[in-house]
């Protein structure tokens, strides 16, 4: 009987010493899962201050942007610096150009930052190529968005841009707000 006794009692102390190294494992883990959660906050919240600098980023390049084909619009002399195309245009023509530009890159802006969706660019591309001077526009850059990085959002849309061009174009020209398929977000 007393070895029966002194067996339970070792079995006890086992008990609890598992009990113990149970509670502070788990006291451990509930640690480091706090440690955790506060790591992942932290994370996002930089993650929020990036989008919103790289927002302010684009807005701020845009508006420099802006300034820089304004004053190309009313000087005809430093619009010249801007004259790119493969044929010479008018200063007339040069002006709206820098115009169509600055539509266009205030719509990619706009998209870039989230402030319209990728269906709604589409919808504004369809609309402003119906304007045979964007069109020209248009065109006369093709060689200038040869440049960029086929893996660019800019590339991209540019790409999405000419084909919407090209279906229009193929289309019958009373219904071109149904033309082409808008892309999915």
């Amino acid at each position: 009987m007393a070895t029966q006794k002194r067996g339970m009692r070792g079995l006890g102390a086992i008990a609890v010493a598992g009990t113990v190294l149970a509670s502070g494992a788990l006291t451990a883990l509930a640690a480091q899962r706090h440690v955790i959660d506060s790591l992942r906050v932290r994370v996002e919240r930089l993650e929020q201050t990036t989008q919103a600098q790289r927002d302010a980023n684009i807005a701020q390049q845009q508006r420099l942007h802006w300034e820089l084909l304004s004053k190309a619009m009313d000087d005809a002399e430093l619009a010249e610096v801007l004259d790119t195309y493969e044929q010479g245009v008018s200063a007339k023509k040069q002006r709206q150009f820098l115009f169509a530009n600055a539509l266009y890159t205030n719509a990619l802006c706009y998209y870039r930052i989230g402030n319209i969706s990728r269906e709604e660019f589409f919808g504004f591309a369809r609309g402003i190529l119906q304007n045979p001077i964007f069109r020209e526009y248009w065109y006369a850059t093709r060689p200038h968005r040869a440049t960029l990085i086929d893996a660019s959002e800019e590339a991209e849309l540019g790409r999405m841009v000419d084909d919407l061009l090209r279906q229009l174009e193929d289309a019958d020209g009373d219904e071109w707000w149904v033309v082409g398929e808008p892309p999915a977000d």
